[in-house]
């Protein structure tokens, strides 16, 4: 069997944050999922026997906070997609969690070239001490978005009402491409923003363009929040919201991942 030696996940590799053991056990799990018996689909159909432990807490923070929306009116907007595994985790809660709410979508918006470009607030803070991928066209990911399409293609034979469309990818600089969404879909209300753009531009646009339009009791989720390697996530919030004012909670299992549930 041919082994697939390209690391599935740059965004998780960084030496500031992991160790060398950290470098071993991904190599070592590229090994055992490739000489692991069964086809693809058996092996995707156990999971938990491959999936890192960091990944699985990022689900579970995922599937929580969509509980918080449940009841909640409006579509789940990601700012941020990358590889698509966040977005697509959000439409299966929908599928499996409420499978006749057609009016709820899953919007993700992402250049997928990477960072169009780093603002000054993108760069405060000491040196050493921001993301390697800290630069123009960091964190690209290309043939995700054709990746993804397919993905969503398989995703809508196997869910209910699947003549109503559920997942919504918009690729491009957001900078434009959210201004036009909203020109194209001015019903928008927003359950969940997720912010994962990591850097200032793009959040303060999707904060001054989403948040007045969460409903109460609906989330803004951030990955990025106080976190000392990408500073501008956390400018764009301060300077877009009263964060005195939203009780951002955390997870005890997962560290990166904080949320505010609006009007609480």
């Amino acid at each position: 069997m041919m082994k697939n030696t390209k690391d599935p996940s740059p965004r998780r590799h960084d030496p500031r944050t992991q160790s060398a053991g950290d470098y071993s056990y991904r190599k070592a799990l590229e090994t055992f999922f490739a000489d692991s018996p069964g086809s693809y689909t058996e092996r995707l159909e156990s999971f938990s026997k491959f999936v890192p432990r960091q990944d699985l807490a990022r689900f579970l923070a995922r599937y929580e906070i969509f509980r918080q929306v449940l009841p909640i009116q409006g579509s789940i907007v990601e700012c941020g997609v990358q590889f698509g595994g966040g977005l697509m985790t959000f439409a299966n809660l929908s599928a499996i969690l409420e499978p006749y709410n057609f009016q709820r979508r899953v919007i993700g918006f992402d250049s997928f070239s990477g960072f169009p470009a780093i603002a000054s607030q993108d760069k405060k803070g000491l040196k050493q001490r921001r993301s390697l991928h800290m630069k123009k066209g960091g964190f690209a990911a290309p043939r995700a978005y054709e990746e993804l399409l397919k993905a969503i293609e398989l995703f809508d034979k196997n869910r209910f009402l699947n003549h109503f469309p559920k997942v919504d990818v918009v690729k491009g600089d957001f900078l434009k491409t959210g201004k036009k969404y909203l020109k194209d879909h001015p019903h928008l209300v927003v359950s969940c923003l997720y912010l994962d753009f990591d850097i200032y531009k793009p959040t303060k646009h999707a904060v001054d363009l989403f948040f007045n339009r969460i409903p109460k009791g609906g989330v803004i989720a951030f990955d990025e929040l106080n976190d000392e390697s990408f500073p501008g996530e956390t400018t764009a919030v301060l300077e877009g919201l009263r964060l005195s004012k939203l009780r951002v909670r955390r997870f005890p299992f997962e560290p990166r991942i904080s949320y505010a549930v609006i009007g609480e």
